[in-house]
């Protein structure tokens, strides 16, 4: 995700974040230049992208139980 965010966006809706992680995810982007684009700090990031590879083993673990 290499846009700044505009300064007229004051909150992170559950798409941004999503669109962010994703980036950081595929490589497009790094949490570095995640933080200077969104002024949040690494620590907010490497957060949100543990988060969602946490969920994605949740998800892969249902997935497996249930086609069993």
């Amino acid at each position: 995700m290499s846009v700044s965010m505009d300064e007229s966006i004051k909150r992170w809706t559950a798409k941004r974040k999503t669109a962010e992680v994703i980036a950081i995810i595929q490589g497009e982007t790094t949490v570095a230049e995640a933080g200077r684009s969104f002024d949040l700090t690494p620590s907010d990031i490497e957060g949100r992208v543990g988060d969602a590879k946490r969920g994605m083993d949740l998800q892969g673990d249902r997935g497996c139980s249930a086609a069993a």
